[in-house]
């Protein structure tokens, strides 16, 4: 019997125990396991299982400092959560490289969010479209209420459009509305008064002349998240030959033209182009979590932007003009520092604290600025040493820890490796003879 009713109804300890009793021969160990990564405090532990239902556990994941970040001139220790070796050590390491050539330079070209209303209207197209001013503004006056604080602190509704689908399926309309939301990410702001504008549609349909025609019927009110009109650029810049000593093997010159046809190829090429741009992500996404935001919308938002024109490529670019080295990154980001889990998750408000308790608009530069440090750093790994290298040899602690080496072993084997080429097989041989 591996299925229950009412199993979000049990206690805490009754639903670790089903599951463990259920689906493990070791109940009391998996049990002991689960255990021991609840937080000893326990109004912590509660914050934290009100994030999720049916939480049996945590699931911790390493909280990580990226320092040295000159970003728009000011300097930055950036918080990173993410379990993947050489991540925060290959963003660490950029950051110090373009330390000494000026920083990055970062600016938040555009801060609006898009919301949807999607509905049929049985009718004439004209009956929407001659009285859309009219439906605007009783769209406005019915959301008033909700939208009244934002625009107090700058933001609310930007624009509403009436769009007619009819074409692609029958009946089928939308309300495309744009939002700034200031500081907040604005996902429960933004569904909130999409749902009052379904509402007041409903009523507009039954009140308003000449919609008696036809029927209205609400399909969904939901923000997307897809914003490419919330957008944050970062580059670093210096002349070709600053880049001397990027890599000891090759001179600036060479190293400038191979790094300028990697990224090339990753525009070209959607193969390229989904590992490229997945190491860009490997640094916003680090950022995204550690400080309370939606890395999965983010992530999503920016793959969709990478395939606007018909076909998926690179989101970073890089140029080689007059003798001087510049390399680029644009994506759409929608993220805030209030609300959600910034403040709520106690990680996360340090996050920002360390961060000198960031705008909106600040930490999209910060963290635009980190995708494209992580994006160089890998791209300079590719087409100097290989990317094997540094990765193997920051995962080499996972290895020992997985094969079971104890403390004097661990030390022969991160000394023996020091300066030969890292791989599981290798390790593994190397430990049982060292067991010998």
């Amino acid at each position: 019997m591996s299925t229950i009713s009412g199993f979000s109804k049990l206690s805490k300890a009754e639903k670790m125990h089903w599951v463990a009793d259920t689906f493990f021969n070791d109940s009391q160990q998996v049990i002991k396991e689960w255990s021991n990564f609840w937080h000893p405090d326990a109004t912590q532990q509660d914050i934290l299982d009100g994030f999720s239902e049916n939480t049996i556990s945590n699931f911790p994941l390493p909280f990580g400092i990226a320092p040295n970040f000159i970003i728009n001139g000011k300097p930055y220790a950036v918080p990173m959560v993410i379990e993947e070796s050489s991540v925060v050590a290959a963003a660490s390491s950029a950051a110090k490289f373009w330390m000494e050539r000026g920083g990055f330079q970062a600016q938040v070209r555009s801060t609006t969010k898009v919301g949807q209303v999607h509905f049929l209207w049985t009718g004439q197209a004209d009956t929407l479209f001659t009285q859309v001013a009219a439906i605007k503004s009783k769209l406005l006056m019915d959301a008033k209420h909700l939208t009244a604080r934002m625009e107090a602190r700058g933001g609310g509704i930007k624009n509403i459009e009436l769009l007619d689908f009819t074409q692609e399926e029958a009946n089928y309309y939308q309300l495309k509305v744009a939002f700034d939301t200031k500081d907040s990410m604005g996902a429960n702001f933004i569904n909130s008064v999409l749902e009052q504008f379904s509402t007041t549609l409903l009523e507009i349909a039954s009140s308003f002349p000449n919609f008696s025609e036809g029927t209205l019927s609400i399909i969904m009110a939901i923000l997307s998240n897809y914003t490419p009109d919330c957008l944050v650029h970062a580059k670093v810049s210096c002349p070709v030959r600053d880049l001397e000593g990027a890599c000891p093997e090759m001179d600036a010159f060479t190293f400038a033209e191979k790094f300028y046809t990697a990224v090339r190829i990753a525009q070209i090429d959607t193969y390229r182009a989904t590992t490229h741009n997945k190491g860009i992500y490997n640094g916003i996404d680090a950022v995204v979590l550690a400080t309370g935001n939606d890395f999965r919308a983010v992530e999503a938002c920016g793959h969709t932007y990478a395939a606007r024109n018909g076909k998926y490529s690179s989101l970073s670019v890089c140029h080689l003009e007059q003798g001087v080295f510049t390399f680029e990154l644009e994506v759409p980001m929608a993220i805030g520092t209030v609300g959600g889990l910034t403040k709520l998750h106690p990680l996360a408000h340090r996050a920002l604290e360390l961060l000198g308790n960031p705008s909106a608009v600040e930490l999209m530069e910060i963290i635009a600025a980190v995708g494209l440090a992580q994006n160089f750093a890998a791209v300079k790994s590719l087409i100097t040493t290989g990317i094997q290298k540094g990765h193997m040899k920051m995962h080499l602690q996972n290895m020992l820890h997985h094969l079971g080496a104890r403390n004097g072993e661990m030390e022969a084997i991160i000394a023996y490796f020091e300066d030969k080429p890292v791989s599981f097989a290798a390790v593994r041989t190397f430990l049982e003879d060292l067991r010998k």
